[in-house]
């Protein structure tokens, strides 16, 4: 009898591990108080800020480039040269004929001496005619033609002044081209393409290369629902499909006031702590932006809740559980009603289980 009980006490224990091995594990997180977020949700659109057609206002032949697809460029850094030789040319032309137009001037009028010589003439004809001995319209003669000399000296200095500003004018004109002939960068930037390379002639206005700005904007389109909570300076968490699960934390600092006419979703601007190298254009992902925080007993991972219900482990036992979600953010939602804190919910695999069933638990977070 006695090796009849060992024996029946050694199959039970082989039935209960069995039956322990056979149970099927459940990954479960555990509910906790903490911070509840609500989170509005929208998409992400990385964007250059601008770029541009590298243009010359002058046309010309290059002589020098700097230019080569993808390489930084520097605001204010030379990317390209035109030929100058024929302007400084004209520029020599002009300023050697400025000089000596301006030497010609300061050596003296020829009309002005006339006019000096006139003048004595005229003062001396006013002596005599009050003593009475010349006679008045002879002396109103000679006021006429001081005035006429007067009137050419007038003329004359028009003349010159009017002459001198056109050589300073040009002078201006072509020193601006010279200085258009020498291509500079606008802004920080990367060369994507290039248009023209050094010997090639290029006419007025001609693009020469494109340029895309280093900056850049993430663009985040939000719901007509959800848009009304948004403001400028929230908080927000954003993830990027090209660097898989990461998050990164950002902030709002601009809302465009109308909508996409073709989506009608509202557009905000993001400032997000990321290295900028890793902000490529055209790169997309996902953000939810805080609208409000509060204090909560039951905080869960999103992925546990389908249809507000979730699975909850009690004494091995799988329980199918509704519930009411509060806030929700990217990955977490609080639960106002149906769950307390230390609630062990499923999280993975949820289509394995059924109320009811039993399993064996492992912790994840």
């Amino acid at each position: 009898m006695k090796k009849i009980l060992i024996a029946v006490a050694a199959l039970v224990v082989v039935v209960l591990v069995l039956s322990s091995a056979l149970k099927p594990t459940a990954k479960v997180a555990v509910a906790t108080k903490g911070l509840a977020v609500q989170a509005v949700p929208g998409s992400l659109t990385v964007q250059a800020e601008y770029q541009m057609e590298l243009k010359s206002e002058i046309g010309g032949r290059v002589i020098k480039s700097d230019l080569d697809p993808g390489e930084p460029v520097a605001a204010g850094a030379v990317l390209a040269q035109l030929d100058t030789g024929d302007l400084k040319l004209d520029i020599e032309q002009i300023q050697s004929d400025y000089d000596a137009f301006k030497k010609s001037v300061a050596v003296g009028s020829a009309i002005k001496l006339d006019l000096e010589s006139q003048t004595d003439l005229l003062h001396n004809d006013e002596r005599l005619a009050k003593s009475g001995n010349f006679p008045i319209s002879e002396l109103e003669k000679q006021r006429r033609v001081v005035k006429q000399f007067e009137q050419k000296l007038e003329l004359e200095q028009v003349t010159n002044d009017k002459q001198l500003a056109t050589y300073e004018n040009t002078l201006k004109v072509k020193r601006r081209q010279l200085a258009k002939m020498t291509i500079v960068a606008p802004f920080d930037g990367v060369v994507s393409a290039v248009f023209a390379r050094p010997g090639d002639l290029i006419g007025a206005n001609a693009p020469i290369a494109t340029l895309i700005a280093t900056s850049r904007t993430v663009e985040a389109k939000i719901s007509e629902e959800n848009f009304s909570g948004i403001k400028k300076g929230q908080k927000a968490t954003v993830r990027f499909l090209g660097y898989g699960n990461d998050e990164y934390s950002a902030t709002v600092v601009k809302i465009l006031p109308t909508a996409d006419p073709e989506t009608q979703r509202y557009i905000v601007h993001l400032q997000v702590k990321i290295d900028p190298e890793k902000l490529v254009p055209g790169l997309t992902g996902e953000v939810n932006i805080v609208t409000g925080e509060r204090q909560a007993n039951a905080i869960i991972p999103r992925r546990a809740i389908f249809d507000n219900h979730v699975y909850v482990v009690e004494d091995g036992h799988i329980k199918l559980r509704k519930i009411e979600v509060g806030y929700t953010s990217l990955n977490v939602a609080e639960v106002t009603k149906g769950l307390a804190t230390g609630d062990q919910v499923v999280v993975e695999e949820l289509d394995k289980f059924r109320d009811g069933d039993r399993v064996r638990t492992e912790i994840v977070k």
